[in-house]
């Protein structure tokens, strides 16, 4: 079994609803989710002439391989109807893979950890609230110290339903 952690978000529809949806389909294609943060929001990042994101981190347990995993999240994106019609555009939902346990890779279609993570207050108060002590395994910090020194500059905020 192989440690898992995805970063789920939307900000189209009932994104709650969404961010459900995906989570149950998760656990019945990819693996059992082991942790789940809150949902958290905030406001859009890179296009910001768009609706508040909701985003939640996830920690599962898989037997598939990484390639494996992208190509069911992409299957799920597109059930729950996503489209990809602009980088950083608004959308139902967006499944991103966050760590896959300590793989380094970089494909055409796949680059593990998350190269923008460090980068995103939305992904890092997620992750730190399930995985503090986890080690980026490319910039040797915690979750915990990358959140501390990130320079994002975007309110992130626990979900108030």
């Amino acid at each position: 079994m192989s440690s898992l952690y995805l970063l789920l978000g939307g900000n189209l529809g009932n994104r709650e609803t969404f961010l459900q949806q995906a989570r149950e389909r998760l656990a019945a294609a990819v693996g059992s989710i082991t942790a789940c943060s809150k949902l958290y929001e905030t406001a859009a990042w890179g296009k910001t002439d768009q609706p508040a994101f909701l985003n939640q981190v996830l920690a599962l347990q898989t037997n598939l391989l990484p390639e494996q995993v992208l190509h069911r999240i992409q299957g799920i994106e597109l059930d729950l109807g996503r489209e990809r019609i602009e980088h950083w555009g608004a959308r139902v939902i967006d499944i991103d893979i966050l760590f896959y346990n300590d793989l380094v890779l970089q494909t055409q279609r796949l680059t593990i950890p998350h190269p923008q993570l460090q980068n995103r207050r939305f992904t890092l108060m997620p992750l730190a609230e399930i995985a503090p002590n986890l080690v980026h395994p490319v910039l040797q910090q915690t979750i915990a110290k990358l959140l501390v020194i990130c320079d994002d500059p975007l309110k992130v905020s626990v979900y108030q339903e």
